[in-house]
């Protein structure tokens, strides 16, 4: 099983953004000297927490600095841009990480940020596909392109000068495209399937119940059963949120108590589900009242921590109960102690990994 990285990332407001980019930079460059496969990186223009704007701008401040680890959006928010701006910039960070890039692509779960580009109460699921389709036909094609959708048109006809190049939109480095990932938070999700038919790779989010976890993977099967291919549990990525710690009492009150950082993050995101009505992701049963649904509550359901021993542990009863997968997903919190947070992605990569590879009789990554 290999292991990567995701952040949102995710702050207290309030703290120094110039300093809490630097240690997102320091958690993908950590992270690529312990051997961690892929760093993904999401980001929002709208949220005092969410302090990266740009996950293309941000990873390709560290394209220069990382070595072996592939690095991915996480996602592109794709009805707030033109599908131009996303092909040409995806296309020149391609060619800034030669063949590092992932390319993850959303509709944006951020109603403020949805507002602000005003596609607020319109149909963003199609803007979505629209805004991909162009981009690949983008990619595919040649000027004048002459692309008429719904929501964007693209065209150099009028304006193009062939002999000298003008008109012409950058192809990626890796053709056709680079590797294309979606992030499945819905239980069933449909769009797992969708993303399977088009050979596109899901990764399971960390703030699902592994009880609904566990359904992507029917409906992934289902999307490459439908073209005629096969589905490999290595081409699912599932998401954790995970602390290793040293003792168990540090565990607990770093990642498991209110005024941790793990309990800070999933308090934001119960805020914000809950308010925009996706309680159920954190739901087992829909009969549970909605002021049952609380961080404590949340935190404790879908944090993995403790002693490497007992994460190794956590780890195996979680596959066990979402079924087998190629790529477990640590998902970077906020470093409100930076010695621990350190200390954890090193015990993860170098004490729990190889111990869940050899439980599951998986070379180690």
């Amino acid at each position: 099983m290999r292991y990567s990285t995701f952040m949102m990332p995710l702050h207290p407001p309030g703290r120094d953004i110039s300093q809490t980019l630097r240690e997102d930079q320091e958690a993908v460059l950590l992270a690529d000297r312990l051997g961690f496969s892929e760093a993904f990186v999401g980001e929002h223009v709208t949220d005092a927490a969410e302090t990266v704007t740009s996950s293309m701008m941000f990873l390709a401040s560290l394209a220069s600095q990382t070595k072996q680890i592939k690095l991915g959006t996480g996602t592109i928010n794709m009805p707030n841009s033109h599908p131009a701006a996303v092909a040409a910039q995806a296309a020149m960070l391609d060619h800034l990480l030669q063949g590092r890039f992932i390319m993850g692509i959303s509709p944006g779960g951020l109603m403020s940020d949805a507002e602000v580009f005003g596609n607020f109460g319109r149909d963003r699921n199609a803007m979505f596909v629209e805004c991909i389709n162009m981009v690949l036909k983008i990619w595919e094609s040649e000027p004048p392109y002459d692309l008429q959708g719904q929501f964007w048109n693209v065209s150099v006809g009028k304006t193009m000068i062939p002999e000298i190049g003008q008109g012409y939109i950058m192809k990626p480095f890796q053709r056709p495209h680079p590797p294309i990932v979606g992030t499945a938070v819905a239980p069933f999700s449909q769009g797992v399937t969708e993303m399977a038919k088009r050979g596109w790779g899901p990764i399971s989010a960390n703030f699902l119940m592994p009880e609904w976890v566990k359904t992507h993977w029917p409906k992934y099967v289902e999307g490459r059963t439908a073209v005629g291919a096969v589905a490999s549990p290595a081409e699912w990525r599932v998401a954790k949120s995970i602390f290793v710690a040293d003792d168990e009492a540090t565990a607990r009150r770093y990642a498991l108590q209110a005024g941790g950082p793990y309990h800070f993050y999933f308090k934001q995101l119960v805020r914000k589900l809950v308010g925009g009505g996706r309680s159920n992701l954190f739901k087992t049963d829909p009969a549970m009242p909605e002021s049952e649904v609380t961080p404590d509550y949340v935190t404790n359901r879908l944090v993995l921590a403790g002693t490497v021993n007992s994460v190794v542990d956590q780890i195996l009863a979680f596959r066990e109960q979402v079924g087998d997968f190629g790529t477990l997903v640590y998902a970077c919190h906020d470093w409100q102690d930076p010695a621990l947070g350190k200390r954890s992605m090193e015990l993860f990569a170098t004490e729990v990994m190889p111990r869940v590879n050899a439980a599951i009789g998986a070379p180690s990554h």
